[in-house]
């Protein structure tokens, strides 16, 4: 799971990051509004933590313009505003939680397990092309016939599929297939995407799944 901390704060932006990394997340962090929004949009994450009073842009504001450019990805508050009004404020500006500083560690522990089983809890669809996965019943299938996939093969297609359109890079795809969260050659990705290329059966007239060379991959109809 992959998680980003937009917070201006250094001391307690190490804080989050150590804390989650030891719990097995990976965080990447953001020092401004304008830089964490950003990343939020460029790239994929399960889950954000924004501070609410951010330099260049307020978190509040950054919540706002992620929500009217589509993207739900949960996201909570860290704020020292505790009025009935900032928390009805932030609420509808599309937060999905938030929690007071000082905060003890163990709570935003649970609120960020609250907040990843809720946005993986409904059973969801992915296709590109004629290729469609079914999460909740882990099957594939091309042209309505079933495609017997290996774990690993499974997940890497569907994190293609969850974020078609985009292009998912080499060290971003490794950290949330195999979970594998420091440097390592990611050359098992080649290995895996040709043997999902030729289960799939896919013809030179079908770049439903594109090299992007350098970079990494993209699912694209």
């Amino acid at each position: 799971m992959q998680i980003l901390v937009i917070e201006d704060e250094p001391g307690i932006a190490r804080f989050l990051k150590q804390g989650l990394e030891e719990e097995g997340y990976g965080i990447d962090v953001a020092d401004t509004g304008t830089v964490g929004l950003r990343q939020a949009l460029s790239q994929h994450y399960d889950l954000l933590l924004v501070d609410w009073m951010l330099p260049e842009l307020t978190g509040l504001e950054l919540c706002k313009q992620l929500r009217a450019q589509g993207n739900l990805t949960p996201l909570i508050f860290l704020t020292a505003k505790d009025t009935v009004q900032d928390t009805i404020a932030g609420l509808q500006a599309g937060a999905n939680d938030y929690i007071k500083k000082p905060f003890h560690f163990e709570e935003l522990l649970e609120r960020i397990r609250v907040q990843l089983r809720t946005a993986t809890a409904t059973p969801e669809r992915f296709s590109v092309g004629p290729i469609v996965l079914d999460v909740a019943t882990h099957q594939v299938y091309k042209d309505d016939e079933e495609i017997v996939l290996t774990q690993k093969e499974f997940a890497l297609l569907e994190y293609l599929l969850r974020h078609k359109g985009n292009v998912c890079r080499r060290q971003k795809i490794i950290e949330h297939v195999w979970e594998i969260h420091f440097e390592y050659n990611t050359g098992i990705i080649d290995v895996y995407m040709n043997a999902l290329r030729k289960k799939l059966r896919l013809g030179k007239d079908e770049e439903y799944l594109q090299t992007i060379r350098g970079i990494g991959y993209v699912a694209r109809d």
